[in-house]
């Protein structure tokens, strides 16, 4: 809470600067903020040092709806004609790199409202880092105790501490900002834009100060800049601290790394080969738009140049399918991620293979170390609740009125924390401002489900949660 009372004061500044009155949002955002913050740290004080399973489960989810709760604050009180629920929407929807937005006309809005949009995205970025390095482990979500495992050996330890490592890859997340903002520079955008337009993209959030997203620049230059930065931030930031510290090969060695490469590099193979069948553009041109919106997709970020809801039926649905896959674990992107595909898939090759050889003993594997059967388990059930939280929201935005495309594209941007949709509605080139408020909210808790890798919510559900 104090950070995002503290990060108030940044677009407060910005709007002093240019001699906007909307300042003063910020500041009385601030100040209810850090009123709020004061208050709960008041009301909690206590003598215990360690959480239990339980508040930590608790403290993980009240977090992040008080945050967009009180981040929604400067949406509301700004002078953009917006709802709490809107507010509510735009707020999560940046702390959780979703992208989704109900603003229109950000070419006319005012600095200090883009440049928190853009600093929600980057705050949210690198808290979701630091949750999948230090928390999600430890409470076994999805699988992801198979990164607590791996990091537990001393052979392959970084740092000491789970703090020493947010802190060190803090400064990684900080440094690839800036040098992202610098090339955005030198390809011609202004300061402004490019500085929030490199917070966004390594936070694979999406969001832009132009309507156009992307697109409004027109350039080649800037799209591939922001096609090899969302690739950037899609990677595991471990690794790139293994780096730092005189270890670079295990970028290229690790497997996810590798799964995720592949798996771009034969869509955006794809979709480049349809665009020059079907269009028949040069081959630069296609490998331009299929690279940036592919990887857009895939990554979660949701920046556009064109509407690809109009390039045909094979890549909508290629696209589609790319919304749920994300990038590795321990990065800033969103969706299933890639390695609970990589556990799914050994455990069916072993099970295929036991088919054969019903004595067999067949051991699945990931990064060449046996899987545990409780990491299977873990995964597989984050598939079924996957399953049936998308099941679950895009019947909820067909009983409300909406269409099968809007409802069903809407329900996998929102769980899978992508940004746009597809069709007419909330595609590339539309928002989600017209949705009914009934809508905004259904879809906030998708990403915020999506986000927290639904268990994390969905256990507080169960009555045995709440006993003893």
């Amino acid at each position: 809470m104090s950070t995002l009372a503290v990060a108030m004061f940044v677009p407060a500044a910005a709007d002093l600067a240019v001699g906007n009155d909307e300042w003063q949002v910020f500041a009385t955002g601030a100040a209810l903020t850090l009123f709020i913050g004061v208050m709960l740290v008041l009301t909690t004080r206590s003598n215990v040092r360690n959480l239990s399973l339980r508040q930590a489960f608790i403290l993980t989810t009240l977090s992040w709806v008080l945050m967009p709760a009180v981040a929604a604050l400067p949406f509301v009180f700004a002078d953009l004609g917006l709802s709490y629920t809107d507010g509510f929407f735009e707020a999560m929807s940046g702390l959780t790199t979703t992208g989704s937005t109900v603003i229109i006309g950000l070419d006319q809005t005012k600095p200090g409202i883009l440049l928190w949009r853009a600093l929600l995205q980057w705050l949210g970025g690198i808290g979701i880092i630091a949750m999948a390095i230090s928390i999600l482990p430890l409470l076994q979500v999805g699988g992801m105790q198979l990164f607590r495992m791996e990091s537990s050996d001393t052979s392959d330890k970084v740092m000491p501490r789970a703090a020493q490592i947010v802190t060190a890859i803090a400064v990684i997340y900080v440094v690839l900002t800036l040098l992202c903002a610098l090339i955005y520079w030198l390809f011609d955008m202004t300061g402004f834009d490019a500085m929030a337009h490199a917070m966004t993209t390594i936070a694979t959030g999406g969001f832009s100060t132009h309507d156009a997203s992307l697109g409004f620049f027109g350039d080649a230059r800037i799209d591939w800049t922001a096609t090899c930065f969302m690739l950037i931030g899609s990677l595991p930031f471990v690794l790139y601290l293994q780096a730092v510290r005189g270890r670079p090969g295990g970028l290229l060695r690790d497997s996810q790394v590798r799964w995720f490469l592949v798996i771009a590099a034969l869509a955006v193979g794809s979709v480049t080969l349809w665009l020059l069948r079907a269009d028949h553009n040069d081959l630069p041109a296609a490998a331009q738009l299929a690279a940036f919106n592919v990887v857009s997709v895939i990554t979660g970020t949701g920046y556009s140049t064109v509407d690809f809801s109009a390039w045909g039926a094979f890549p909508l649905a290629l696209l589609f399918f790319l919304m749920f896959v994300g990038g590795c674990a321990g990065s800033t992107t969103c969706g299933v991620k890639v390695f609970r595909f990589q556990v799914l898939y050994a455990t069916a090759r072993c099970q295929m293979r036991r088919l054969l050889q019903p004595h067999g003993v067949f051991i699945p594997y990931y990064n060449k170390r046996p899987i545990p059967e409780e990491v299977t388990t873990s995964v597989m059930g984050f598939f079924f609740l996957y399953v049936v939280a998308f099941g679950f929201i895009a019947v909820g935005l067909g009983m409300l009125g909406l269409d099968f495309l809007t409802a069903a594209s809407g329900a996998a941007t929102a769980i899978s924390n992508v940004g746009p949709g597809l069709g007419p509605v909330i595609g590339p080139s539309s928002t989600f401002a017209n949705l009914p408020d009934a809508a905004k909210w259904l879809l906030s808790l998708g990403m915020l489900l999506g986000r927290l890798e639904l268990f994390t919510v969905l256990v507080l559900l169960l009555p045995s949660f709440w006993r003893n």
